[in-house]
């Protein structure tokens, strides 16, 4: 019998059978769809094609946002 250790509990190997396929593809880009912004300088990566333009225009309203949030001048 194997000495039950921590180390033993606590290693992939022994753990990845009890660990869904989903867990397992957190960050892999299996299935998922470029849309590129700001000229190529931001991709964002997302599951369901129909919904770039909508990523798109959110992108934008959050990036004019924080524009006019950083621009405003302290009152002194």
């Amino acid at each position: 019998m194997k000495k039950d250790t921590l180390e033993n509990r606590m290693s992939l190997a022994n753990n990845r059978f009890k660990i869904p396929d989903s867990k397992l593809l957190t960050g892999s880009l299996i299935g998922k769809y470029p849309v590129i912004l700001d000229g190529g300088r931001t991709i964002i990566f997302i599951s369901d094609k129909s919904k770039e333009s909508e990523t798109r225009r959110k992108y934008e309203l959050r990036k004019d946002n924080k524009v006019l949030f950083y621009s405003k001048k302290p009152k002194t």
